[in-house]
């Protein structure tokens, strides 16, 4: 797939800290580059994530150029010079790419694997979960920005491979599209088991000139009751 990568974004330190309201931390150098170097299982060389532990898994965040687009078309002129990659800080926007497609989708699911060739060969990156948009956006692009980039915000993901990304055309290859976590399958549940009727025991009818069951046995289980006339 023929896409272009519109920017290059490394920032060597975090400057959306604290409250929004109070600004970002200045860059100690300007944030845009021509070409970054990624070294597999680090991150962006240079860049405040790379190399951490904690974010191996999103030592590398991709934006499309399009969720930059919309932000254009649903806040209006108020944002035409504050959407852009910059504010966004986001390592690298693609145009021409489903990018929030290469998200791992719902709990237990797994993003897509691809691969990046801007011309000094392929870099392969093992996506993982979406980037959430926060409330930064509203102050560095404009009121709306945050929720306008809800399901827009991109994709953080793991470089597997080391090599040099550059600006202008590139080629993206999806080798795995990303997945839904399978469906644990449920026993089958056993038919409930029913009951057999209680039935009575047959009654045996006396046999003529027999006694019945108990006689011979009194009150007491002695001999027969005495008679009235006894007493």
């Amino acid at each position: 797939m023929r896409v272009e990568i519109t920017a290059l974004v490394v920032a060597s330190q975090h400057a959306y800290e604290g409250r929004p309201a109070d600004g970002p931390r200045p860059a100690p150098e300007p944030p845009l580059r021509d070409e970054v170097r990624v070294r597999a299982g680090h991150g962006i060389v240079g860049d405040r994530y790379a190399g951490r532990p904690a974010h191996a898994r999103a030592a590398v965040t991709l934006l499309a150029a399009e969720s930059l687009d919309h932000l254009r078309t649903v806040l209006g002129d108020v944002v035409e010079a504050t959407a852009t990659p910059r504010p966004a800080r986001c390592n690298i926007v693609l145009r021409g790419a489903p990018v929030d497609a290469l998200a791992a989708p719902g709990r237990g699911g797994t993003g897509a694997l691809f691969a990046l060739d801007s011309g000094g060969g392929a870099v392969r990156f093992r996506a993982h979960r979406a980037a959430a948009p926060c409330r930064w956006m509203d102050t560095e692009i404009g009121d709306g920005a945050c929720a306008a980039l809800g399901g827009r915000g991109g994709v953080r993901c793991e470089p597997l491979d080391d090599g040099v990304l550059r600006l202008g055309p590139a080629e993206l290859t999806i080798l795995e599209p990303a997945a839904a976590a399978p469906q644990t399958a449920l026993p089958p549940t056993a038919a409930p088991q029913t009951a057999a009727p209680l039935t009575a025991a047959p009654r045996r009818s006396a046999t003529p000139g027999a006694a019945p069951p108990d006689a011979g046995h009194g009150p007491s289980g002695g001999g027969p009751a005495p008679s009235a006339a006894a007493l």
